[in-house]
């Protein structure tokens, strides 16, 4: 657990390292687009690069709640969770009890976010409280404290705000380009220049969401066996998370609030089955198989 935790936290200097490349190489060519000298290009794309790195680092939680329409759980409404969270948190070994959040969504589902355990959220919908028993949430519950435990959650927050914002920003150069190449279509010491633009904008444009999911599966699937595994550690009941599992797989409603730059986060892919309903294929999915991690729980037993 201790090399996972190591190596994830080395996957997300590296990340954040091409993260500010990238950026700045986008940025550099959105300058250079609208005239702009090399030299201030490059000091306006470094700058704003590492600002946005260091904003997405410490505000990743925030701009993830926000995006999932998450509210702060209650001891009126939400009693029975932030009982099992309390009662987890011997077990779990956690210093810091982590914030609990709800979406109001019928899928049930849930993730956990967050730079680091002192500053870490677990976020339930509300379709998770209403169809899961006690030892089913308990297993829900223990699989996202194990995220937290492992560092799991500073990994998979950096990525998803990071991918969105490499995403965005590709979309902005692309049509900034296009608009720069007809507003100077008629000028013949632009139209090299604009040649240039226009293959770097493809394939910033071509490329920029196949980044974003390969970065999401730099993750890696394998976090989620060892989040699973090491929930059985902290509750000693696989069958709770095991059956969990199987509803959270079986259940047919569709998860409004995600999207893809978010999919990577949940204990199981909200995008998990296509319009006819049937299961997408797992090739490039973000999570492993749900078969196989039972499979997994039941070898534990």
């Amino acid at each position: 657990m201790f090399e996972d935790i190591r190596k994830n936290k080395r996957k997300s200097v590296f990340i954040v390292f091409g993260f500010i490349l990238i950026i700045t190489l986008i940025l550099y060519y959105i300058c250079m687009a609208f005239d702009v000298s090399a030299p201030v290009a490059i000091i306006i794309a470094l700058t704003f690069s590492i600002l946005a790195s260091w904003a997405s680092y410490y505000n990743s939680d925030k701009i993830i709640l926000s995006v999932n329409h998450a509210r702060p759980a209650t001891e009126e409404e939400d009693k029975k969770i932030i009982n099992i969270l309390e009662g987890l948190m011997i077990s779990s070994g956690l210093s810091h009890k982590p914030s609990l959040y709800v979406v109001e969504d019928s899928q049930p589902n849930a993730f956990a976010t967050g730079r680091n355990p002192e500053h870490s959220i677990i976020c339930v919908t509300t379709g998770l409280l209403e169809k899961l028993d006690y030892y089913e949430l308990e297993g829900v519950i223990a699989h996202e404290m194990a995220h937290i435990k492992n560092y799991d959650i500073l990994l998979s927050a950096v990525v998803t705000v990071m991918v969105g914002f490499i995403v965005m920003l590709s979309d902005i150069f692309t049509r900034t380009f296009f608009y720069r190449g007809r507003s100077s279509r008629d000028s013949d010491n632009d139209s090299n220049g604009n040649a240039i633009l226009m293959i770097i904008g493809l394939v910033f444009l071509i490329l920029a969401p196949i980044l974003g999911k390969i970065m999401q599966m730099a993750v890696s699937r394998r976090r989620e066996f060892l989040a699973d595994s090491t929930a059985v550690e902290f509750t000693r009941n696989p069958d709770g998370l095991i059956s969990a599992l199987r509803k959270l797989d079986e259940d047919p409603s569709e998860l409004k609030v995600a999207n893809k730059a978010t999919e990577n986060m949940y204990i199981v892919n909200p995008f998990r089955k296509n319009a006819d309903g049937k299961k997408k294929a797992s090739l490039f999915s973000t999570h492993p198989s749900i078969d196989d991690r039972i499979e997994a729980l039941q070898n534990i037993k």
